[in-house]
């Protein structure tokens, strides 16, 4: 009996990762990711990051190689492609579908004096009732400097893409996009619920310059023939997801309706939420774009918030206060501590500008250290607070929004490994934290099952998803921990 293999392929800044996931035990088969160390950026000036999609083909096609081989899988045996990428990329092709210069990617700066001339010229009040966000530094602000920098490259602009719809693009030869993936570029209106025909007309972009629009999941395209014989698979192979990496996390952790949270807490942190009814932060502090179930019909907004001081300070501390003891040793060590440290608080911003600050650059601090009464254990348990809080600051503006965040869901990975983290935020936030094993490649295959209609809804494509643990909020603690939080948000208001 032959196999129904699900083809997820996740084209990140630093690697891309493929997985083969078999559809009806909803079990990843095989997975890799190249290059095994991180991808190159290249970065002409300070602020500048490109890279040459080109490169990321190339990974791919090295990943698709090795886990075919490794779940002895056939062409046959693959039924249908998803795609998550890295968000607010620009890449620019010609007529014959070649890339016109390199991809100028998320973590390129160089766009921001555009978006915010923009924001300032049409006013916040277009900017945010239409595109619920600041032109910014995405990816229309990334096209305009091109014009006005390289007119000569933009003058042969066929079709502009994110990075997934390149992918896509080459394995099928056909250029579209999706809704979601317009609205993290700022190219759509969600009030008229069409392209942003003011920002377009503002820049001077032609409309022509936007590919087809396709839905998320739905049949977008066909692998080609060409195509399947570079990669060694079977031409007409439905292309059936596509989402940008955050809200891609969220379709992995089956995060898809209003109230539901998914985060992730790495160097920085995320925590994505979805929202039902179309609204903005007037001043910015988070994002807001057309999550993957976000039709006309139905409101599924992503509320992104990105903190920059997260599991970056967990690391310093680990190396310059812990560095004689493992990540595990510390996390004991941090719970020897009652609830608040023992009124130690740290501010965590000390990796640069934080936008849930209104782009504030203030730095980490140690606030309340008495040296006859703390040692190292309240540092890091008042460490780990100060992430949490952070966490939960951002999250009041989504309560401010109208999102009723009741869970969170997570992988059990980096911040999340940590017991005191977990309860932390558990008990600050109300919220129950829910722990599961899966990526963002496994998540983009299990879409494309979605999109071909080999799964007749999410919790069909996501009843295999393993739930390692559930956190519920200690109903005993709450109130220490509310007036830890509320002592470290006197602190960061001090600072302010």
């Amino acid at each position: 009996m032959s196999k129904r293999y699900l083809l997820g392929i996740d084209v990140g800044s630093s690697s891309v990762k493929t997985s083969l996931v078999d559809a009806d035990s909803g079990k990843c088969a095989a997975s890799a990711f190249f290059p095994e160390k991180e991808a190159p950026i290249t970065a002409v000036k300070a602020g500048w990051a490109e890279q040459d999609p080109q490169m990321w083909w190339n990974n791919m096609k090295l990943g698709l190689k090795k886990i075919m081989a490794d779940a002895g899988a056939t062409a046959e045996d693959v039924k249908a492609i998803g795609i998550s990428y890295q968000m607010h990329g620009l890449v620019c092709v010609d007529k014959d579908l070649q890339a016109l210069r390199p991809s100028i990617i998320w973590c390129d700066s160089r766009a921001v004096p555009y978006g915010e001339k923009a924001f300032n010229d049409l006013g916040a009040d277009q900017c945010l009732t239409h595109l619920l966000n600041s032109p910014g530094n995405f990816t229309a602000a990334k096209l305009a400097w091109v014009k006005e920098n390289e007119p000569e490259i933009f003058d042969k602009i066929y079709k502009i893409m994110l990075p997934g719809d390149y992918i896509a693009m080459r394995l099928s030869g056909v250029a579209n996009t999706t809704v979601s993936g317009l609205s993290e570029g700022m190219f759509w209106d969600f009030k008229n619920n069409q392209v942003a025909d003011f920002l377009m007309k503002y820049y001077g972009f032609d409309s022509s310059l936007i590919a087809d629009i396709v839905p998320t999941f739905g049949i977008q395209s066909e692998v080609s023939a060409a195509a399947a014989s570079e990669l060694g698979l079977k031409a007409g192979t439905p292309i059936s997801y596509r989402g940008g990496d955050q809200p891609n996390k969220a379709l992995s952790l089956n995060v898809l309706n209003p109230g539901e949270i998914a985060a992730t807490a790495g160097t920085s942190g995320v925590v994505y939420g979805v929202l039902g009814e179309v609204n903005y932060d007037k001043q910015s502090r988070v994002n807001t774009f057309a999550h993957v179930n976000h039709t006309a019909q139905q409101t599924r907004l992503g509320v992104l918030l990105c903190i920059n001081g997260t599991g970056i300070l967990n690391a310093w501390v680990h190396r310059n206060i812990t560095p004689d003891v493992g990540y595990a040793e510390m996390n004991d060590l941090a719970a020897s501590v009652p609830i608040g440290s023992e009124g130690v608080t740290i501010v965590p911003f000390g990796n640069g500008a934080e936008r849930v600050l209104e782009n504030k650059e203030i730095g980490c601090s140690v606030n309340g250290l008495n040296f006859n009464k703390h040692n190292k254990a309240h540092l890091v348990r008042a460490a780990q607070e100060g992430i949490v809080f952070s966490f939960c600051y951002g999250m009041e503006i989504m309560q401010q929004m109208g999102m009723d965040i009741r869970n969170i869901h997570a992988g059990k990975a980096n911040m999340f490994l940590s017991p005191l983290f977990r309860n932390t935020l558990a008990g600050v936030s109300g919220a129950t934290i829910e722990l599961y094993d899966t990526d963002g490649s496994v998540g983009a295959a299990k879409g494309a099952g979605m999109g071909a209609g080999i799964y007749k809804d999410n919790n069909e494509a996501f009843a295999t998803l393993d739930k390692l643990q559930v956190i519920e909020p200690e109903e005993a603690n709450r109130a220490e921990y509310l007036a830890a939080y509320a002592r470290w948000k006197e602190t960061l208001n001090e600072k302010l």
